[in-house]
């Protein structure tokens, strides 16, 4: 069964806007956890305008209290600090993404071609200190075929596209995944995925990529929980991944 991390950088986002620690983002990645989620993703951000360089480290803390909880560090290693900040937490899994300080949302992948010498020297320096790497790259054929010269052991497909026209036709939204998900198993990379996914396009995206390993969901999963529950939500989104 493919593996469910919650992203939980819009609870801290709530906890920014009024100071003080309502809601408690250590708390929520706990009950996430503990409700059945297999992994917690954050993503933080230089202006930590969400998740802070803090709660990280708060968080990696209790990750060995749930047996099999993995702890997944997104972020742009070209900012010095967030390197330094995922060796010394060493989460079960980094993700490379190329965004922007500025950016509101990740909104591309790795040019994995341009980009090869510089993501094969930082993803071996996330290896030497034994954390699992994947980077975020578009559903791009070839873009995928180059990640394996990069030495990563994972890509996580970026699915905002495939979202973005589901309703519309989601055989033909799908249908550039499953050809990059297809080359990336023939050259050895785990599939991971992320971006977008809700109750609505998960189950179908799951079942079309039968070798996805994760997917990382936040704004979708904590938008519904304030209708119907934390613990509740994590549950449906877990039933979704069951094909």
């Amino acid at each position: 069964m493919t593996k469910l991390s919650v992203n939980i950088n819009k609870i801290a986002t709530l906890r920014n806007s009024r100071g003080g620690n309502n809601p408690d983002v250590l708390q929520a990645a706990i009950d996430c956890l503990r409700f059945g989620a297999d992994g917690i993703t954050v993503h933080p951000r230089p202006d930590e305008r969400h998740i802070r360089y803090s709660d990280v480290r708060d968080i990696s803390g209790i990750i060995p209290g749930f047996a099999g909880a993995e702890f997944n560090i997104e972020g742009n290693p070209k900012e010095e600090k967030f390197v330094e900040l995922v060796l010394a937490v060493k989460p079960a899994q980094v993700t490379l993404v190329p965004d922007d300080p500025g950016q509101l949302t990740s909104n591309h992948g790795w040019d994995t071609i341009a980009e090869r010498e510089y993501l094969q020297q930082i993803i071996a320096t996330c290896k030497n200190a034994g954390i699992r790497v994947s980077i975020f790259v578009d559903p791009v054929e070839n873009i995928v075929a180059a990640a394996r010269l990069t030495g990563t052991d994972r890509i996580e497909l970026y699915t905002e596209g495939y979202a973005r026209n589901y309703s519309r036709n989601k055989e033909e939204a799908v249908a550039a995944y499953i050809k990059a998900a297809a080359v990336a198993s023939a050259n050895g990379l785990g599939i991971n995925a992320g971006h977008d996914l809700d109750r609505q396009n998960l189950k179908y995206f799951a079942q079309s990529i039968p070798a996805l390993l994760e997917v990382s969901i936040g704004h979708a999963l904590i938008s519904d929980a304030l209708y119907y529950g934390l613990e509740n939500v994590v549950q449906m989104y877990r039933r979704c991944l069951v094909v």
